[in-house]
């Protein structure tokens, strides 16, 4: 098997926000790396940090918002040469970034469509308007190649939906317009950042599913961010857990849902709707995310964690692998050698036990 290029690579990364006077570290030292082909998933509750991460790769961070360290490293290979070259785009100005990366090689498909979407404008002209931009594409060819990916996407009829607007679509089309969008560029990276939040469950697995032959297809690297552990378990290779702004566990999809190390990964999986539960009530992570205006002290899971130790409240736990895996990571004291055995809970025990047991009838 030919060995996977790194496309994108994020070292150290650190970002902070000026609010009222104060700063708030949203970011505190996220690394991950992404492969070509390769399927990415960053989960977190709100607020977590998992849409900043991104935006800072796409250069659309707001205002009152700074990128104090780290690198965000993308590299491409050259379409005559072949040659791989690499550029850190946290040192490239708004310009360089508009011009030679945002929807050129990254591309981005935000969570409701009819903000993403120009009201004012036709579907085709909104999907031709980046080939013009950064190809200078001549009109009619982009016309053709708009339609061409109209089709692509699943919309049927689409030399007629070229000349709609987007209040005239269903939320399930707008949302595979946008999708087509993202790719008319055929960029290297397609970011999704809650695609399928506002639609109904049905609409819901359609566009996952175009998303991912779309990238078989085009051999797309994707990173999804979503707060919805279901949605993760049909589309990732692999998931970063983030929480207060850092990656807490990270692992293969089967190392984060069969072995979970984190009790904050654990009150995701355990806090997942299954129909089959004997539970009365849908179980919820105690407890509120810190307030990240205020330095963190040791452990930010800390508070909400009934495992913590006393270490916990005074040093921040170093990621840790877990023996016997390459892959999986865990930023948890518990995971030191020296730190008591605790075993997650017995409730979530059966739920993995019944998660694989469907998972092997499936195959």
């Amino acid at each position: 098997m030919a060995k996977k290029e790194k496309i994108l690579e994020i070292n150290d990364l650190n970002i902070s926000f000026k609010t009222e006077g104060k700063k708030l570290k949203a970011i505190r030292g996220v690394n991950f790396d992404l492969y070509e082909g390769e399927t990415i998933a960053i989960v977190g509750e709100s607020g977590s940090g998992k849409s900043v991460t991104t935006k800072a790769v796409m250069g659309i961070l707001a205002k009152n918002g700074t990128i104090d360290s780290g690198e965000i490293l993308y590299t491409w290979h050259d379409e005559k040469t072949g040659e791989p070259h690499t550029v850190d785009i946290c040192k490239l100005t708004e310009k360089e970034i508009q011009r030679e990366i945002r929807g050129r090689k990254i591309a981005m498909v935000f969570q409701d469509p009819m903000t993403s979407l120009n009201p004012t404008m036709t579907i085709g002209k909104q999907i031709m308007e980046p080939m013009i931009y950064h190809y200078h594409t001549p009109k009619e060819e982009a016309w053709k190649r708009a339609v061409q990916l109209l089709d692509e996407v699943g919309i049927v009829n689409p030399e007629a939906r070229m000349k709609e607007y987007p209040h005239q679509l269903s939320g399930g089309m707008r949302q595979r317009v946008v999708i087509a969008i993202a790719l008319a560029c055929d960029p290297y990276v397609l970011i999704c950042d809650e695609p399928t939040t506002a639609l109904d469950v049905t609409i819901q697995a359609q566009i996952l599913e175009l998303i991912q032959d779309l990238q078989k297809k085009k051999n797309i690297s994707v990173i999804y961010i979503t707060h919805d552990l279901g949605v993760v378990a049909k589309v990732a290779d692999f998931v970063n857990v983030m929480y207060a702004g850092k990656i807490i566990e990270k692992g293969t999809i089967d190392e984060i849902f069969y072995d979970p190390r984190h009790p904050y990964t654990w009150g995701l999986l355990s806090a997942m709707p299954d129909l089959d539960t004997d539970d009365d009530e849908l179980y919820t992570i105690p407890g509120t995310p810190p307030n990240l205006t205020h330095e963190v002290q040791g452990d930010a899971f800390a508070p909400r964690n009934k495992y913590a130790l006393n270490i916990d409240k005074r040093l921040e736990p170093p990621m840790f692998s877990v023996p016997g895996s390459k892959t999986h990571k865990v930023a948890s004291w518990l995971m030191d050698p020296r730190a008591p055995k605790i075993d997650m809970p017995e409730s979530l025990r059966r739920r993995i036990d019944k998660m694989k047991k469907e998972g092997a009838a499936h195959e």
